[in-house]
């Protein structure tokens, strides 16, 4: 058997690491299960929360790479997810658009990642998971600042 060593352990940010790889793995089985991955979750959350976006907007908003959007949206539009259209001001603008069949797989996958939530956070009580995600919205708001 294991033992991770003490010294790890009083490392707050090997603990985060180590919860958040491990949060992570379970979220990307469940979803890998759907045949995608979370930047397809992450696009298609984009879309829902924010409307339909041209798809350089839609790169710079969630940081991926624009060639990797490309081959996001590809797959997203082959599952029938979403819908790009040229914008017949700027024909070289593609807009994106989230479909109702992209809404509904959406809600799938919040549900996979809510029951790994639920997996994870087991040991912990209503109250403690709200000051848990309280304190982590707060630590992601100073790393992201500025974004």
């Amino acid at each position: 058997m294991e033992e991770t060593p003490p010294s790890l352990l009083a490392l707050t940010p090997y603990l985060l690491s180590r919860v958040g790889k491990t949060a992570r793995g379970r979220i990307i089985e469940r979803l890998s299960a759907r045949e995608l991955r979370l930047w397809h979750m992450a696009v298609l959350a984009a879309l829902a929360d924010f409307g339909p976006q041209a798809q350089r907007d839609l790169a710079a908003r969630l940081r991926i790479d624009p060639s990797d959007v490309v081959k996001v949206l590809d797959e997203l539009a082959a599952a029938g997810h979403v819908e790009r259209a040229r914008d017949p001001a700027d024909r070289r603008r593609a807009t994106v658009t989230l479909t109702a069949a992209g809404r509904t797989a959406l809600a799938d996958l919040i549900a996979e990642t809510t029951a790994v939530r639920e997996e994870v956070l087991a040991p912990l009580d209503e109250d403690e998971r709200a000051v848990l995600h309280a304190l982590l919205r707060r630590l992601f708001a100073h790393l992201h600042e500025g974004d």
